[in-house]
């Protein structure tokens, strides 16, 4: 589950490329995160994914979506990022039915800026990897819950436990 945190990220001040659904058209557009949640009266979960498409990924992805009304009752608009490209994240949005919008990644900079590539062991071999993480910033762009090497299956019922006032 998310915790209080004490680390100090703030929300980064560069562009970053997001993909979204609307009507059935895709949409990619250049955002800038800390520019996003001070246009807005809510906040910002921000979960970190290893890959599109696979069992665990698509397991969060479809709980988040599910339950974008619950997070949207707490204020909070969710977007999700990995290292995959637009053309995956679009392919991933509509094989699955995604209604939470997805940065494409793929320079790795806004994983370098969260530290979420971290060395992973699969099957003996050490290898460099994206680290499932979620960090919740407040309305205001505070962070104020994070975790890291988290659970996929569940996180977002246990998200919203930890988030209700």
């Amino acid at each position: 589950m998310a915790k209080p945190t004490t680390e100090n990220i703030s929300l980064p001040d560069f562009p970053v490329t997001i993909v979204r659904e609307l009507d059935g058209n895709f949409i990619h557009d250049e955002i800038n995160l800390k520019e996003m949640v001070a246009n807005t009266d809510k906040g910002l979960i921000l979960y970190f994914y290893p890959k599109d498409n696979t069992p665990g990924c698509t397991t969060q992805a479809t709980e988040f979506t599910a339950q974008i009304p619950d997070f949207d009752e707490l204020g909070y608009d969710i977007v999700g990022v990995s290292r995959d490209s637009v053309e995956s994240h679009e392919k991933f949005i509509s094989k699955k039915d995604l209604q939470i919008p997805l940065i494409s990644d793929t320079d790795e900079k806004l994983c370098q800026y969260f530290e979420v590539i971290k060395e992973k062991n699969m099957y003996g071999k050490i290898t460099l990897g994206l680290v499932r993480s979620a960090f919740v910033f407040d309305k205001n762009g505070k962070l104020t819950h994070a975790q890291r090497n988290l659970r996929a299956k569940g996180y977002t019922e246990r998200l919203i436990n930890a988030l209700i006032p």
